[in-house]
């Protein structure tokens, strides 16, 4: 999960709050299948639809035409954040204590990349995810991808 630029994350933002969604996260995807990729995951108390997608899109479209805050080409891509819902901050996170997540770390950070387990909590700059009964503090700045797991 490659997070956006902070001026990118506040002109989205500037768009999806005051049309009464809220903004999971921005990311911004390069080389994505040969091109680049602006996904913007959007939710509602009374959940997403296809139609919620697309004034979104319309709205963010014209403003991103304007502000021109990419270079280049790119796709936009809005969507609700799913049943494998993505954690992009520390909020999001602290919101979600108890329930199971899939945690990949940046591939430059040494040793164990990959952890699924509970997500017990936060403390400072790191979340806390029990594995198979060990608890691994995981510094936030170090994640590349968080993900709810759906339990049926």
């Amino acid at each position: 999960m490659q997070k956006a630029s902070a001026r990118l994350q506040e002109i989205v933002r500037g768009v999806v709050e005051p049309m009464g969604y809220e903004l999971v996260g921005v990311e911004y995807l390069t080389g994505y299948q040969g091109g680049n990729l602006l996904r913007v995951y959007i939710d509602h108390e009374n959940g997403i639809n296809v139609d919620d997608c697309a004034a979104v899109s319309h709205q963010l479209s014209g403003v991103l035409d304007v502000e021109d805050p990419l270079p280049g080409q790119y796709s936009l891509e809005v969507s609700s954040p799913g049943l494998d819902r993505p954690l992009f901050d520390a909020g999001q996170f602290e919101r979600y204590i108890g329930h199971k997540v899939n945690v990949r770390l940046d591939p430059s950070v040494g040793g164990r990349r990959k952890y699924k387990g509970l997500l017990l909590g936060l403390e400072e700059d790191h979340i806390l995810v029990e594995v198979d009964g060990e608890v691994y503090p995981l510094n936030l700045e170090q994640i590349q991808e968080a993900r709810l797991v759906p339990e049926f």
